[in-house]
Formats: C-alpha cells, structure tokens, sequence
C-alpha cells in the first residue's frame, strides 16, 4: 500500500550547525559521507536522514545519498530525521532502503531554487511511498545488504582496476618525459639549441630576470637522452609576470576560467564560464590561446591546461607562454609527470591552502627534448591515453551497470499492490 511520508513519519529538522559542533562522545550526522561528533544528542531513535540542501551546492539539484542512523545522536542544521511513527506498521531501515534507492524520482526532483537549491520539508511530508507488510519489510532489507555486499566487492574491483589504469598514464608520461617512449632521431636539432633561441625571444620582451643557479648534478630525478636538455622552469617561460586585468577591462563573452572548472588529476576541462555568466569581482591573469595553465594552488591536485582560445584566469592559475614554437602539449605533459609532482608538493607553502611560490616554480626542473621530437612524444601519448581512456570509460560503465542492476532488484522487491491510503 502506498502512504505520504507525513502520516507514518514525524519529520524533524537538525539542531546543530555544522560549525557549531562541539567533538564528543555522539555522532552528529553530516551532510557528507564521512559524519562528525558533538557533546550532546538530539535523538535517541531509530531514523532516516535526509538532506534539506542540494549535495553539490550552487545552482544544481542532486542529493549523493540518504542515510540511517540509530541510537543516541545529533543531527546537522541542513538535515532532518524521519522518524516512523509505529515500529510495527513501517521499519526505518525499510524507508532508508526506499528513499535511498529511488532518491532521484522522489526527492530529488522535489528540491527547489535556482540558486540555493533546497528541499522543504512539507514537500518531504508529501512524497509517497510503498510499505508493504512487515514481513516483507524485513526480507528487502536482508535482501539489500546481500547486495550491497556483492556491489562492495565489485566496486572494489572496479577501484583497484581505475588504480591500475592511474598508474599506467603515470608510466606512459613518466617513460615520455625521460625519452623512451619514441625513438630518438639523429637528424633532429638538439634541444640545446631549441634553449638557445627560447632565451634569445625572452630577452627581447625586455623583461629584466633574476639569473636562475645552474642545475646540480644531486637535483636531476634521471637520465635523458644525449640530445635533450635539462632547463628550469623559469628559464624557458614567463612565470609569474602575466599581465593582469579588471572586471572593467572584460568584455561579457570573455572566458573567465576558475580552478573548479578543471577536473584534478585527468586535467579535464569541465566547463567554460563567460565573464556574463560568473559573478567574478576579483583581478584575473590575462592568458592567450597555445599558453599552458598550471594551478599552482593545491598542485597535488595536477590540474594543468592548454588554452584554446584567449581569457583570463584566477590568480591561483599560472599562465605560461611557450617561447620559439615550444609545443605546449609536451610542456603539458612536463608539469604532469610523477618526479615534478612530488617536487612542487614538497615545497608548496600554507597548511589550509597550500601554494607554490614563484621561486620555487622558477627553479622546478623540466626535460626538454628536441622540437621534432617533442611532436612525436605527444601524437604517442595522445594515442596510448586514448586507449586507456577507452578502458577507463568501460570500467565506468560496468560499474554503473553493476548499480543500476542492484536497483532493479530492489524495485522489483518494493513492487507490492499500489492501493493508495489518503
């Protein structure tokens, strides 16, 4: 039979803001997936939780999960509990088990708000929902943790195969930046002169530089080929003296990129933003089409871009300009490999916001390798990245197969004679 959640269920919002939580002995429900601890209790029960605000904020409505708490605890500002009103007639277990798995159909799609997205809790009151016999309460909820069981086991699976595929993009960079990824060909210019006349075109800007020391032989991470070349990073660009613009200088159909708009680690850019479209009061980097854009704000995070069209950017992201043709996609690939990532995570600088300064980015290392050849390493990793893109995508795709089966099961457990009680 089906029922409003409002005449089996008490809905009482959290009495505790996030911030105001005080670590103790109880658990305090937390919108995230991890939850947090307070000194003092709200409920002492059985309940089903449910989150009042959209899970990733601004403009978006979407809810990551519903959870289940029992016992004595507290619950945050931005969440409410569900509380059945006869233990005999509906199970709380049995509602988290419903509203989890057919979030999207009854409380997603109930939220409101362009902006702050919310889901009010007399809409919570009016959503419907199956509650067959107690029996059958009890039997959906053995079955669902046999399967969640299963689907633990497969994400493992899933996980440690995406792990494997990190580790291989790692290697495909790591053997293109120490030149065993395509053959080396005599015939090339050495890289040493490619050095050469990047230094020339920097000196003609007029820019004055500090001179950078000379590399030691205890700083190289490995060997390169005899035609490549070891270079710091502020030798061959611009770092750090990009020009600078104010909103009053852009026009609305500017990119205005943000460090949000790229994804960590694959470095894809997610979305591009117009100056119209984001509220954006603060002075942005300028940048041109071919520089590469390095966030050098939580650079663990490996987001690293090639600009295909002018903008401007957050400060946090540092626009290079590639000097004598230098291809920006092997420059890319130079800011992404293993041994540069560990150098400029273990001089970034701040414990909440940590940060590569200017002269430890200047002095970072990069392999500079032959003009021609730099082409060729490129269409070469370009071409394996493609392959294991492909894989990557598949695994996504079983493991999302993998879900959406779990969730058939369980709706054709909650199918029961649809009579509905008013």
């Amino acid at each position: 039979m089906k029922y409003r959640l409002g005449d089996i269920c008490t809905i009482t919002k959290g009495g505790t803001g996030i911030m105001k939580a005080i670590s103790g002995a109880y658990t305090m429900v937390a919108l995230g997936e991890a939850n947090k601890t307070h000194n003092e209790f709200q409920f002492d029960t059985k309940a089903v939780i449910v989150p009042l605000v959209s899970s990733t904020g601004h403009g978006h409505a979407s809810m990551k999960r519903v959870k289940y708490q029992e016992g004595k605890f507290a619950l945050g500002s931005i969440l409410c509990a569900l509380i059945p009103k006869d233990d005999n007639f509906v199970l709380a277990k049995y509602l988290h088990i419903y509203l989890h798995w057919n979030r999207e159909e009854l409380l997603v799609s109930q939220m409101k708000g362009m902006a702050n997205v919310s889901l009010p809790m007399n809409r919570i009151a009016d959503v419907i929902v199956i509650v067959p016999s107690i029996e059958k309460q009890k039997e959906i909820i053995d079955l669902e943790k046999k399967l969640v069981e299963r689907e633990l086991d497969a994400d493992k699976l899933f996980s440690d195969q995406l792990t494997q595929l990190e580790n291989l993009n790692q290697a495909i960079l790591q053997e293109a930046v120490q030149g065993k990824l395509v053959k080396q060909d005599p015939k090339d210019e050495p890289a040493s002169e490619l050095l050469k006349r990047i230094k020339a075109e920097k000196a003609k800007s007029g820019k004055k530089e500090k001179p950078l020391p000379p590399i030691k032989p205890e700083e190289i991470p490995f060997e390169i080929p005899e035609s490549w070349v070891w270079c710091r990073l502020g030798e061959i660009t611009d770092y750090g003296s990009s020009p600078k613009a104010e909103p009053s200088d852009l026009k609305n159909d500017t990119w205005v990129l943000d460090l949000e708009d790229i994804e960590k680690t694959s470095s894809k850019l997610l979305c591009k933003i117009r100056f119209n479209e984001r509220n954006s009061l603060s002075t942005k980097s300028r940048f041109k089409v071919g520089d590469v854009l390095y966030s050098k704000l939580r650079p663990y995070l490996d987001k690293v871009i090639v600009a295909d069209e002018d903008g401007v950017c957050t400060t946090e992201i540092l626009p290079l300009k590639c000097y004598a043709d230098m291809n920006p996609y092997y420059f890319k690939y130079s800011l992404k490999r293993v041994d540069f990532l560990k150098y400029v995570n273990s001089v970034t600088k701040g414990m909440k916001m940590p940060r590569l300064g200017t002269k430890e980015g200047q002095l970072a290392l990069i392999p500079l390798a032959p003009l021609s050849e730099q082409k060729r390493i490129v269409a070469e990793i370009e071409r394996q990245l493609a392959k294991t893109k492909q894989l990557k995508e598949h695994i996504i795709s079983n493991q999302q197969a993998t879900e959406q089966l779990l969730k058939a099961l369980l709706h054709g457990a909650f199918e029961v004679e649809e009579t509905v009680t008013v």
